[in-house]
């Protein structure tokens, strides 16, 4: 286990140095002077030009300033705006907003997905399981912001059961709804790929043979057949977790969440590079980590994999 583990992490290596250095030139060497609009309507003077290149490293070659973030990167220095904001004290004042509106829509999308999935996958054709394929594809085909606008509307403005925004310090339960609107298209997705597994496992041949010796049906599926039919799901639940960070900008949006989603945002706005590239170089971190965790996990779902 700790050999394939290893090997897992030497993968990413090259995945993290590929991905950071395609980020950092898409943001520097691309055609466009990030000092631009620094001085207002105003042009820049020249020796603040030169000060401020010099300073951020700017008057180097894109690989030197490469070389040179990612060292600070390693230190645990995300640098510093041309604002003189240290990018880690924005990043730690957006993110745990944003790390509890994605693990709320993670738990959101797992239970109400896999449950349906289940269930719908162990009947399929019934009842339960053309309601369950047409609420998902009604899901799967609405936007995500339509969902938000409409909740926040429905539930919010004319029923009263929810505040229409999330307060500056929310908790779990005032992410309940935005969570849902965030992960309504994941958990249309997690339902039909899990009722899909289910209903092609039902008839493998372990399945058949748990049958035969005995055990109660609640066991074969809770245990021989849920836990093979997991491995697809976890694959898209771990990946999906990295895109629910960065994908957040919307629903942050309609319901007024302070996350990082927002803070992206402002900052493309602003033409803030240097919290532009370092919001987006963790959010490849956080990918990397939950992808690294999926492929434990099926290291641990399945033992065969870890000999491959």
């Amino acid at each position: 286990m700790g050999r394939y583990v290893l090997r897992r992490l030497l993968q990413l290596v090259p995945v993290f140095l590929g991905t950071t250095f395609l980020i950092y030139f898409m943001v520097w060497a691309l055609p466009g002077d990030p000092l631009a609009g620094k001085c207002g309507d105003q042009a820049c003077p020249p020796a603040f030009i030169e000060r401020m290149r010099e300073e951020y490293g700017l008057d180097q070659s894109i690989f030197v300033q490469y070389v040179t973030y990612l060292g600070n990167l390693l230190q645990g220095d995300f640098g510093e705006n041309f604002r003189g904001q240290e990018v880690a004290t924005l990043i730690a004042n957006a993110y745990p907003v944003t790390i509890k509106l994605a693990v709320v829509a993670l738990v959101i999308q797992a239970i109400i997905g896999l449950t349906a999935g289940v269930l719908t996958g162990l009947r399929p054709g019934g009842f339960l399981d053309n309601v369950v394929l047409t609420a998902t594809l009604f899901l799967v085909a609405v936007p995500v912001f339509v969902t938000g606008y409409v909740l926040q509307s429905v539930l919010g403005l004319r029923l009263g059961l929810i505040p229409p925004t999330v307060p500056a310090d929310p908790g779990f339960l005032d992410l309940v709804v935005p969570g849902y609107v965030l992960g309504s298209l994941s958990l249309a997705y997690v339902a039909r790929l899990t009722r899909t597994s289910i209903a092609e496992n039902l008839r493998a041949d372990y399945v058949r043979t748990a049958t035969a010796k005995g055990l109660t049906r609640r066991r074969v599926v809770g245990v021989h057949l849920t836990r093979n039919s997991a491995i697809p799901v976890i694959t898209f639940l771990g990946a999906d977790f990295g895109t629910l960070m960065g994908g957040a900008i919307v629903t942050e949006g309609i319901f007024n969440i302070r996350g990082i989603g927002g803070l992206i945002f402002g900052s493309i706005q602003r033409l803030d590079g240097v919290v532009v590239t370092g919001v987006v170089v963790l959010l490849v971190i956080v990918y990397l980590l939950a992808n690294l965790v999926v492929d434990v996990t099926y290291a641990l779902l399945d033992p065969r994999i870890r000999l491959d």
